[in-house]
């Protein structure tokens, strides 16, 4: 184990740069925090390529447990530092004083098809709450993957990260440089594109969600685009019985998500 006593030191700088999507790109890094979090990453045997904990941590109760932990592993360098400045590192209000920084992992869609396909497509989901919650709303339910398309917010900010409650572990995210020709390659395959929309024809009460299906997720503000909703199978609507006008994108997402879990089950 290391001790790091100054902020000049390099892998601290490196472990700032990260809260940048720009450096989490070009080194395919990001970081996590929270013992449960990491323990989490752990169990799954995600690659952790460093561990930062602050000696505040270390001295308190139950620190000295994840630290042995952590060290029988064997899973990476762990380093310790003053908790000053770890709280110049870390990008929670109240850390429990402890970060990983793990390896992106990179999925291909063509890797997870299977025979009963579930996908969440998030088209231009910006906020990262909503992009966390779908993602552990998504997993919870059990769906296939989550395709994000260009325009979302990174999945591995910082805001995503701790809003998927470890569901960014569990299953697979696919990104799509072309969301268009993405959603061709579903359709191709049999899947049923079903997208949730303001002015859908029906409404997502009354949809067959049969074995391969599509849930699409557009932008908070205007929803999904022109083309999207051209390219899709079906076009649902939420029913709106007060007087707002639409839903949060991540409980909207929901709903869809466990509309097709529920049809799934009482067939």
């Amino acid at each position: 184990m290391n001790f790091i006593s100054s902020g000049q030191n390099q892998v601290i700088k490196e472990i700032k740069a990260l809260k940048e999507k720009k450096y989490r790109e070009q080194k395919g890094l990001f970081f996590i925090e929270g013992i449960r979090f990491i323990e989490e990453a752990i169990k799954e045997k995600e690659v952790i390529a460093k561990i930062l904990i602050s000696d505040k941590l270390t001295e308190a109760k139950g620190g000295s447990d994840i630290l042995k932990r952590l060290k029988e592993s064997n899973c990476c360098d762990i380093y310790t530092v003053p908790n000053k400045l770890y709280m110049e590192v870390t990008d929670t209000e109240n850390p429990q004083g402890i970060l990983a920084v793990l390896s992106k992992k990179s999925v291909d869609i063509e890797e997870v098809y299977d025979n009963k396909n579930f996908f969440v497509v998030l088209d231009s989901i910006q906020d990262p709450g909503n992009m966390g919650t779908i993602i552990r709303t998504a997993d919870a339910a059990g769906a296939t993957a989550v395709i994000v398309s260009k325009g979302c917010v990174d999945v591995y900010n910082p805001k995503v990260l701790r809003s998927t409650m470890g569901s960014i572990f569990h299953l697979p995210i696919c990104y799509c440089e072309d969301i268009l020709q993405t959603l061709q390659s579903l359709k191709d395959k049999g899947i049923t594109l079903c997208a949730a929309h303001l002015n859908g024809s029906k409404s997502y009460y009354d949809l067959a969600y049969k074995d391969n299906i599509a849930i699409i997720v557009g932008n908070e503000a205007n929803g999904i685009s022109d083309s999207v909703s051209a390219i899709s199978n079906e076009l649902v609507k939420i029913p709106m019985e007060g007087k707002s006008e639409s839903l949060n994108a991540s409980v909207a997402a929901g709903l869809l998500i466990y509309e097709v879990l529920r049809y799934r089950r009482k067939q």
